[in-house]
């Protein structure tokens, strides 16, 4: 079965003639999350087949499988590596359709507990972190310090640069945590329970948005001082902050 992504660069376009867009197709089970690297040029996508594969939009094209995990990769994200991690030497040439991918990490939250980090340009490991149970997702929050959730409700606070031991680890419910955003000074996070919460100030203080005894809120995303939220109501929420 053939697993699709749908690229839309213009959305005004598509709504009324379904223009605008790029559709790349690989022949894989269910495509799980996606990132940009850069400015758009190139995508990242994550599979239940445990791969996460390098897209070139402009030509609709697979560029190359970044890992196999040989386990179902749930969540990713790139981001700017700190200059003191070994990314790697890519084996061949970068093709010249690929743009945006030196100095840059790939994370990859893992179905079988692994948070593994991945040379996004090289391919090649740069770390395996064994967390608590199956990771949902992962975020950065800068270029040294990241965040991963598992399935049983941890967060672990990690230095790319020394994963041996967590910095800290953040639970508090036993619900799968979906959803990971870096926010100002700290970060929004939601889990399968309903609740949805802020933590600013040193990863010290908490907001909550909602509570528990709620539908799982599968994602969260940011525009200045509003927050969006989907859920499994069916309902996209806007919450306005204050200063």
């Amino acid at each position: 079965m053939a697993a699709t992504l749908r690229i839309q660069s213009d959305w005004s376009r598509a709504l009324s003639k379904d223009e605008g867009e790029a559709w790349l197709s690989c022949r894989s089970p269910g495509i799980l999350d996606t990132a940009i690297v850069d400015r758009g040029r190139n995508v990242l996508s994550c599979s239940r087949d445990g791969t996460a594969r390098l897209w070139d939009c402009g030509k609709s094209a697979c560029l190359g499988v970044i890992a196999d995990c040989g386990s179902p990769v749930n969540g990713i994200a790139a981001g700017t590596a700190d200059n003191s991690l070994n990314l790697g030497t890519p084996e061949k040439p970068p093709s010249e359709r690929e743009v945006g991918t030196e100095g840059k990490i790939l994370l990859l939250a893992r179905e079988d507990k692994k948070l593994q980090g991945v040379g996004l340009q090289s391919r090649q490991p740069v770390f395996l972190f064994v967390g608590s149970d199956a990771f949902n997702c992962c975020t950065f929050l800068s270029s040294t310090y990241i965040l991963a959730g598992t399935q049983d409700g941890n967060i672990y606070h990690l230095d790319v640069r020394n994963t041996n031991a967590p910095i800290q680890v953040i639970h508090r419910s036993g619900a799968p945590v979906l959803s990971l955003l870096p926010y100002r000074d700290g970060f929004i996070a939601s889990q399968g329970d309903g609740t949805c919460f802020i933590v600013q100030q040193d990863l010290d203080y908490v907001l909550d948005l909602t509570e528990a005894d709620c539908d799982p809120v599968y994602k969260v995303a940011s525009w200045e001082k509003e927050i969006y939220t989907c859920c499994r109501d069916g309902i996209v929420r806007r919450y306005q902050l204050s200063d």
